[in-house]
């Protein structure tokens, strides 16, 4: 790794990767050596929502007892009619190589001992999956993954590292008025000492992740904030499916237990959902009970909590072994244990919570958006695989295919893409410094909370008309406020997160009917007259 030198105001680079998880990692190496390479990450390197990805990939390494086309099928059904079956297939087919990349890289996949007496990978089972194919490390999948790939972007001289930077906006030739529309680069703020940066590259690429910060309660980090999004749809790039926002049926419910969720594979290795009087209701909602997909789970869940007024339900696995427990689910149950619960002996308190945000910047197979030379791997994207309910373990797959994809197009058009020319420094010169901090504080707290009520598991025409008011009139303060007063991470987060919050209230208010994760009691059934579609939000910038 090369050391970031933070006096400069200018850097320029091949490639600039925007967002350091498994995406933005794993592109980043896939590329080193052959092109110089700049990897922003917001905060500190290990902070990103890979890390805290319990579950793990799902791939069909070996199709003796499975097939790429069962993973196929089974990715359609959870997706409720909205996968595009090319990009599913795509992904899927090239699981099996991502599974054996990151294996390479030195990632420690769980083994177990077989009964002809052979090391071979654990595969666990999740909701959706009709096999097992789930590749895991423990229950900490994604710290392995994140650390891994971490320590091998820390040793490689090509990348160098900027942390503590968090991106303005891009810099396109249509925003300074140059024929060529290409992406040039990027403004970013530097908060290791509070000034904004200018990142000169001949290919960009968003890697930022998802948008659930925008819900009052979430399981991502409170970087999840969805940069990326709110930057391209500025930029001129097409957003599609927002309305899909996943909820994580398991957050541990405790006052001090921030953001921690229980793996859906609880559910997947026996773990039942239970009223706290003990009464087990997801058989009364899907015949698949803990095993449904999210979306039904997180509804049943949702529907229980509001029908007996309660705060939270339960998910007991206490009846497997103490052994087993503690060897599949250690870090579930060392944390559990901190807030007083032992998940061998008795139930956990959970609540759904937003988690994973389906939609995003449409991309093609090559992880290309509408903008020549940006690109977008990960949450940030929509890349079709999704539809309208993510399956349980194919997020990170995606991250790694995708990543994959756009590493070979880069690499292909690298060479006949020039650096941009000079590009203008950043402009504080009618600007002055905030004394009404307040105003970012309310607001922030406003959106996530008229989010969280109106715009949730469960919505309504009128909650959504509400919704759309509260957010026009947050767009314009914040707006006012951006343009007076010096920037900081704060406001540059509650900027983009206004805008996440428009285009899902939009995409939701588009769709006059009920399908995966957009529940609306106005309109509670599948539009069966008309095929299944995608809602596609075209920004002013793109059509001009």
């Amino acid at each position: 790794m090369t050391t970031a030198n933070h006096n400069r105001l200018r850097h320029d680079c091949d490639v600039l990767v925007i967002g350091s998880g498994a995406a933005g990692l794993s592109l980043a190496l896939r590329l080193a050596g052959r092109a110089s390479i700049a990897v922003l990450s917001k905060g500190a390197l290990l902070e990103g929502c890979t890390l805290w990805a319990q579950g793990g990939i799902a791939a069909v390494l070996d199709e003796s007892g499975d097939s790429i086309e069962s993973h196929v099928q089974d990715t359609l059904n959870a997706g409720a009619g909205l996968c595009n079956k090319e990009t599913v297939q795509f992904t899927i087919e090239h699981g099996g190589e991502s599974i054996q990349w990151l294996i390479d890289q030195g990632v420690p996949f769980t083994r177990e001992i077989s009964a002809e007496g052979e090391s071979q990978y654990h595969l666990t089972r999740e909701g959706g999956h009709s096999q097992r194919r789930i590749f895991h490390s423990a229950d900490t999948t994604g710290h392995a993954i994140e650390t891994t790939l971490e320590q091998k972007v820390q040793q490689h001289p090509g990348i160098s590292l900027f942390e503590h930077h968090i991106a303005v906006d891009l810099i396109t030739g249509a925003k300074l008025g140059q024929q060529e529309q290409r992406v040039l680069g990027a403004y970013v703020l530097d908060r290791n000492n509070d000034r904004v940066v200018v990142f000169r590259s001949r290919i960009v690429v968003l890697a930022t992740g998802g948008a659930s910060k925008v819900y009052l309660y979430t399981t991502n980090p409170d970087l999840s904030t969805g940069d990326g999004l709110a930057m391209a749809w500025r930029a001129g790039c097409r957003v599609a499916n927002m309305e899909f926002n996943q909820f994580h049926p398991t957050c541990l419910y405790h006052p001090k237990a921030k953001s921690f969720l229980i793996s859906e594979a609880v559910r997947g290795e026996g773990g039942r959902l239970l009223l706290p009087d003990g009464t087990p209701f997801m058989e009364r909602f899907d015949p698949r009970a803990e095993l449904a997909p999210r979306d039904i789970v997180a509804r049943a869940i949702d529907h229980e909590m509001k029908r007996h007024g309660l705060e939270y339900v339960l998910l007991d696995i206490s009846h497997k072994p103490a052994g087993f427990i503690k060897q599949h689910f250690p870090y579930i149950y060392r944390r559990c244990l901190e807030f007083g619960f032992d998940i061998t002996r008795e139930p956990i308190p959970v609540v759904p919570a937003a988690h994973y945000t389906c939609g995003g910047i449409v991309t093609d197979l090559d992880a290309r958006t509408d903008i020549p030379c940006l690109y977008a791997a990960g949450e940030v994207a929509f890349t079709g695989l999704h539809g309208a309910n993510r399956m349980a373990s194919n997020s990170l797959l995606e991250c790694l295919v995708f990543a994959a994809a756009a590493a070979r197009d880069i690499l292909d058009k690298l060479e006949q893409t020039p650096q941009p020319e000079e590009l203008p420094p950043w402009d504080e010169s009618r600007v002055t410094d905030s004394d009404e901090e307040i105003v970012v504080t309310h607001n922030w707290d406003e959106l996530r909370r008229f989010m969280w009520d109106y715009v949730g598991i469960v919505r309504s025409n009128k909650r959504l008309e509400r919704a759309m008011h509260r957010v026009e009139l947050l767009s314009r303060e914040i707006a006012e406020y951006y343009g007076n007063f010096r920037i900081n991470s704060d406001l540059l987060e509650l900027r983009n997160l206004v805008v996440v919050a428009e285009l899902i209230v939009r995409c939701a208010m588009e769709r006059r009917e009920s399908r995966g994760l957009h529940y609306n009691l106005d309109h509670p059934e599948p539009d069966e007259k008309h095929p299944p579609h995608n809602t596609i939000l075209v920004p002013p910038v793109h059509r001009a």
